[in-house]
């Protein structure tokens, strides 16, 4: 991606650089300069296609949290056709729940948590965005659980009469970017790994994980060492066990300065049909949506950072259960 005469030196400047002219600079009109007219957004709650409801929604995240930061731990980035790169952004955002909003009345609650962004750019805006928020740090921090949450959205959207589909590749939109990123050593090595965790080989784990690994999970969990990676990925698995596990997206870097690190976009599509993070089995067709990044040391995996929304998991899991 050639940034010309602009003022940005690389692509991990000028995704840092935009995101904070956007939200802290509160120019919230740049989103038309930087993001095409017709950008599809997919996160796990829902598929939105257009730059206006992006603006509408970012006024009103800012109109509830004011203080709002957006920092950015990393961006794992490779190229893609046509002089176009994909990044995967991870952030860790502070904010105060100041005023109402989507998450209720107003509670003076500081919050932090993690996002992943994966976005395409390509003739000088972003035309294809895949994001995870914690959803389930947020509302915990709101003193909810994500099931208390989901239902919560669940009523008001009946209350409404306009229920928000989650994404799944039933209602997904083929965007701009079709790729499936780069070559990498690093990514594919951790490709594997989760594939075969995935698959039931929970003893890869103590091969590939450093002992003393550090972990960052959904609901703004920390942990460390293999008991931690095994008890967040088998509570997942267990779930969904009968679930189809695809890896969408693989893309690795090693830079100078910095660890090799890998990045992960992937689905765990089937039943909730087993016993898990999620409680009783309901037999709910649930479709979860996650990202993930690694940094490799010398030892195996020695950091690993992953994301799904907890929130979007419920919704679809009590839904099914109130139909039926």
């Amino acid at each position: 991606m050639n940034f010309g005469e602009t003022e940005y030196e690389n692509v991990p400047d000028y995704i840092l650089g935009i995101t904070w002219q956007i939200w802290e600079d509160r120019d919230i009109a740049a989103l038309r300069r930087h993001y095409a007219p017709n950008i599809i957004v997919r996160s796990p709650a829902s598929v939105v296609i257009g730059n206006e409801h992006v603006i509408s929604a970012t006024m009103a995240t800012l109109a509830e949290f004011p203080d709002r930061t957006l920092l950015g731990e990393d961006v794992i980035w490779c190229d893609a056709p046509n002089n176009g790169i994909l990044s995967s952004h991870r952030l860790i955002s502070t904010a105060t729940k100041s005023h109402p909003g989507l998450y209720g009345p107003a509670s003076n609650q500081t919050l932090k948590y993690r996002i992943i962004a994966d976005c395409h750019v390509a003739n000088g805006v972003i035309d294809d965005e895949w994001i995870i928020r914690d959803q389930g740090a947020i509302v915990r921090q709101l003193e909810q659980t994500p099931q208390e949450y989901a239902r919560k959205l669940l009523t008001h959207e009946a209350d409404i009469d306009h229920w928000v589909e989650p994404y799944s590749y039933a209602n997904d939109v083929v965007g701009p970017y079709t790729g499936f990123g780069n070559e990498s050593e690093w990514a594919q090595a951790y490709a594997d790994i989760v594939q075969r965790i995935m698959n039931a080989e929970f003893n890869v784990v103590p091969k590939t994980y450093d002992r003393a690994v550090q972990l960052e999970y959904p609901g703004g969990v920390t942990a460390h060492s293999h008991s931690g990676v095994d008890q967040f990925w088998m509570g997942l698995r267990s779930s969904f066990p009968s679930a189809v596990f695809k890896v969408c997206h693989q893309m690795g870097r090693n830079d100078k300065n910095m660890s090799p690190r890998a990045a992960l976009r992937w689905t765990l599509s089937g039943k909730h049909d087993g016993w898990g993070a999620f409680g009783t089995p309901t037999a709910a067709e649930v479709f979860v949506m996650g990202a993930s990044h690694v940094e490799f040391g010398p030892r195996g995996v020695r950091r690993e950072w992953v994301l799904i929304d907890e929130v979007s998991i419920w919704k679809q899991i009590l839904n099914f259960s109130e139909i039926i």
